[in-house]
């Protein structure tokens, strides 16, 4: 397996923008957290985060409670943030904020007017 290289401090805010815009640098981790409202959420996020982090061979550190779920990232056997950490930030931040109805009319996501049925509170 190649060397993988680590991302200093103002090489890592440059990327954090644009669809990383969510995630923020801390505690030599890239982190990010979801605001669930809901244990039901919480665990459909953490579920979607482990099948691509398992399917990654990338494994973050989770805290999952009622309200949010916190993902973070670090390459632990690199010590420190690496494109493993970015790539799979993409991944996650593109499956887990994906909503239905922009590309198809026939999924049209849980309906918005009842909060029973709420997902994810938008950033």
């Amino acid at each position: 397996m190649a060397a993988l290289t680590t991302h200093a401090a103002p090489a890592i805010a440059e990327r954090l923008v644009g669809e990383l815009a969510h995630w923020r640098h801390e505690a030599g981790f890239l982190c990010r957290t979801y605001r669930t409202g809901s244990w039901r959420v919480s665990l459909m996020v953490v579920n979607t985060i482990g099948h691509l982090a398992e399917a990654a061979w990338h494994h973050p550190d989770l805290e999952v409670s009622f309200p949010a779920v916190t993902v973070k990232l670090q390459t632990h056997d690199a010590g420190g943030i690496t494109d493993r950490d970015f790539e799979l930030a993409a991944k996650i931040e593109a499956v887990v904020r994906w909503r239905p109805g922009a590309e198809s009319a026939a999924l049209t996501g849980p309906p918005k007017d009842d909060a029973r049925f709420r997902y994810l509170d938008d950033d």
